[in-house]
């Protein structure tokens, strides 16, 4: 009696086939790398756009004394 499931591929062909359900398999894994990737992008911009706003307000905060 065979219990879990054998995870053992002849070939490179057979493991990104992923035993006929690469298209699943790998369309999530290349989603998920995508949402983390923008992820990624985005806080950068905030960031960004947070430093901006916090220098310019110190400018202004310094000129109105």
């Amino acid at each position: 009696m065979q219990i879990g499931c054998n995870m053992q591929w002849n070939s490179a062909s057979e493991f990104f086939a992923m035993g006929g359900y690469a298209l699943y398999v790998w369309g999530s894994f290349g989603i998920t790398a995508a949402v983390m990737v923008v992820e990624m992008w985005q806080v950068r911009i905030r960031k960004n756009q947070v430093l901006r706003e916090l220098r310019a307000d110190a400018r202004h905060e310094g000129g109105v004394s």
